[in-house]
Order: C-alpha cells, then structure tokens, then sequence
C-alpha cells in the first residue's frame, strides 16, 4: 500500500487477502472531486495484482457518497470537451470495480445519490443499512449522469424507473430499495455484514471469483449468440482448474457442505 499516494481514500489489506477502500472526504459528504477518481483508478488496478481476494468499499461519515463534487466542478468552469475527459475517468475507474475480476461489496449508509449511485452500482454486491438512500438529482440541478448511470442503473432497476429518479427527484430507501434492485441486503450493521460476506466469497477460488465478476458482465453486452460461446468457453476454463478438484472429489466422496434452504450461498 506504500507505493499508493492517498489524499481522499484509504486503503489496507489483511493477511486473508481481505482489501478495504475507503472514501475519506467525510467533510463533503464523500462527494467525487477529479482526485478521487484517479485515486480509485489506481487503488482498483493495484489490488487485484496485489492478490486481493476481496474487497470492501466503505466510507467514513454519515454519507457513503454525495455524487459529484459539485463545489469543484463550479470552481473549475470547465469546457465541454474537458468535462467529456472527467467522466472517461469516471467511467475508468468504475470499470476497474466491475470489471476487475475481484468481487467488491460496498457497505452503504446515508446518501447514495448521483455519482455515488454510479459508484455503488459498479460494484458486486450492495449492503445498506436502515439510514440509506439513493437518488438520482441531476435532473433537478440541470445536469446528466456522466459516470456509467445510464450503463448501469438501468440493470439494477429497469429504465422507466431510472427516468422516473432523474425527472422527479424520487428517492428509494428501506425496504422498497431492495426490492427494486438497488441493494441486495438492507441490515442493521451495513459493515459488519459487508466484512462477512467478503470472508464468505474470498474462500471462493480466485478463478471462480474472476469468472462471476467480470465474465458475466462482458457477456451482458454481448449478443446472446456471442455470449453463449463466451459462457461455454470461460465454463471450459473455470470448470476445469486444478484448484476446483479437491472440492470436487469432497462432493463425489458426500464430504462437501451441503446447500440447504434458509442457508445463503
């Protein structure tokens, strides 16, 4: 973690292999100024060479992320082409999550609005708690999303849904948010329960791991032609590692833990 120059995230790894990445700026409501999101592009490409098996995203404060640094984007008065260049970064650094090959849970609490509901739904898997939030402000400030929404949130959420947040300022929260799609768990503990969920999927072998959290992405915007021979070809792959053969012959020998309902995963 040394070789990383970290003013507005931190960043740390246990000896399980276990990253956690936080969003500092607890002052701005963890709001995304231009170096962040080149902190992030490095913190998501150095972790997985760095063997990281999972990875928790977190912030500190009451908010886990206020969108864009509104404040900073005034200030700078920047022309059309520069804030083009901004959300290429935007949409680099959510790539690295999505597309990274290691699963990431976000723990959420408070706002999830604007660039940090572009942020959480580049992520894995979303835990939030009871005082969560998400919207999609833009409308109501003359903007539009910039940093993968429109890639995104519609997968989560549907795109009538996803119009209806930018239109009318509607918020989700609570129950209803995870029904929609926003979150997969609503807990009291939004942490803890990320923490147990990455011990959970790091026993997982790396291979598996890099397969369901890039792979299946990729085979989204594939046409289904394309994405069956994609499907068969990483299954040919996966399903074949030496890594996988000890669990294999656990199952064939009725030592495996078995999958039972009311049990997850």
């Amino acid at each position: 973690m040394q070789d990383l120059r970290l003013n507005n995230l931190l960043c740390a790894m246990d000896g399980d292999g276990i990253a956690t990445v936080t969003l500092n700026r607890a002052a701005k409501r963890n709001a995304l100024n231009a170096e962040t999101i080149e902190e992030l592009v490095a913190v998501f490409s150095a972790l997985p060479a760095w063997g990281a098996r999972a990875m928790v995203l977190r912030a500190e404060g009451p908010h886990f992320c206020a969108g864009l640094d509104l404040v900073e984007h005034g200030r700078e008065d920047r022309s059309p082409a520069e804030f083009m260049r901004i959300c290429l970064r935007w949409h680099e650094a959510f790539n690295k999550i999505e597309y990274g090959g290691v699963p990431v849970i976000a723990a959420l609490r408070g706002a999830v609005v604007g660039g940090g509901l572009e942020l959480a739904s580049s992520v894995h898997i979303r835990v939030m708690d009871e005082t969560t939030y998400f919207g999609l402000p833009e409308g109501q400030r003359g903007l539009f999303t910039g940093g993968g929404a429109t890639i995104r949130v519609p997968r989560l959420i549907g795109q009538a849904r996803m119009v209806d947040m930018m239109l009318t300022g509607r918020l989700y929260s609570g129950d209803e948010a995870v029904q929609v799609g926003l979150a997969q768990y609503r807990v009291t503990d939004s942490e803890a329960m990320a923490y147990d969920l990455a011990r959970r999927v790091a026993q997982n072998t790396p291979l598996s791991n890099f397969a369901a959290c890039s792979a299946i992405s990729h085979m989204q915007n594939m046409s289904g032609l394309d994405a069956a021979y994609a499907e068969a070809m990483v299954a040919g792959i996966v399903n074949t590692q030496d890594a996988a053969r000890g669990r294999l012959d656990s199952f064939a020998q009725g030592t495996a833990q078995k999958i039972k309902p009311g049990e997850e995963g």
